[in-house]
């Protein structure tokens, strides 16, 4: 507990030097987003609660918490959420229908012998259980690739304000283009390094190549990963066209 506490304190000094008040804001979002998260559990357990309509609405209010709480309502954030709420429809059904076909939902033979003496029929559909969880590991990556486009497509307005709306949305791509490597990577990475025992578990087990890539707990990580990498490919072009769209109008509705 102390550990946690001195972690905290560490990271809230840093984030105050480095950000300022945003960087205060910062902090206090992410303990909004912890308690979200931990509501949003506890709505799952209520008896002929949807997960998947409950996953939405959180991940609606995380959305509006990392947008709106920490950079407050502009021309940026507000095309960054209309953005993410878009990816996130399209999303929606593709999630939904690979996480059927694919058969990741409910626990992996890995896991049997812990929860061997508990009974699984406790009135919860599994499929939409493991929707919700690729959802809500994918808003995060979503939210920031959004902002992360937004915000330079603003700046780089500001400074031309001539510029069309072709020539800005293909300024977007382009930063988009350097952004999509890396958060494809961390989202990567960020597996194997929360996963790094499960893969040592693997090894010592001797299992082989097709037997951990066939693995229900691999495979369902590694979906996760690639749905988040599809959205952040496709949240690219989506915010680069609703923010060139949007400065430019609101550009020409001045000139009138």
């Amino acid at each position: 507990m102390n550990v946690l506490i001195w972690l905290a304190g560490i990271l809230l000094i840093l984030m105050i030097l480095v950000g300022g008040h945003k960087g205060a804001r910062s902090f206090i979002a992410i303990i909004y987003n912890f308690a979200v998260i931990l509501f949003t559990v506890l709505l799952m357990t209520v008896p002929n609660a949807d997960p998947i309509i409950i996953t939405i609405i959180a991940s609606t209010i995380i959305s509006c918490i990392n947008l709106f709480y920490i950079n407050e309502v502009n021309r940026t954030t507000k095309t960054a959420f209309i953005s993410t709420v878009i990816t996130i429809i399209m999303l929606l059904m593709f999630i939904f229908v690979f996480t059927e076909k694919s058969m990741i939902q409910g626990f992996g033979e890995e896991e049997i012998e812990e929860i061997g003496i508990f009974t699984l029929f406790i009135g919860i559909d599994f499929i939409k259980i493991a929707t919700a969880v690729i959802i809500m590991s994918t808003i995060g990556a979503i939210t920031d690739t959004a902002m992360a486009i937004s915000s330079p497509m603003r700046e780089i307005f500001i400074h031309n304000p001539t510029i069309s709306r072709k020539e800005l949305f293909f300024s977007g791509m382009n930063i988009g283009k350097d952004i999509l490597g890396t958060s494809t990577n961390t989202l990567f990475f960020a597996f194997f390094g929360g996963y790094l025992g499960l893969l040592i578990w693997f090894k010592d087990l001797s299992y082989s190549l097709g037997e951990i890539i066939n693995s229900k707990v691999f495979s369902a990580e590694m979906i996760t990963i690639l749905c988040a990498g599809i959205g952040v490919a496709l949240i690219i072009p989506v915010t680069a066209s609703i923010t060139a769209y949007y400065l430019v109008k609101a550009r020409n509705q001045n000139k009138h």
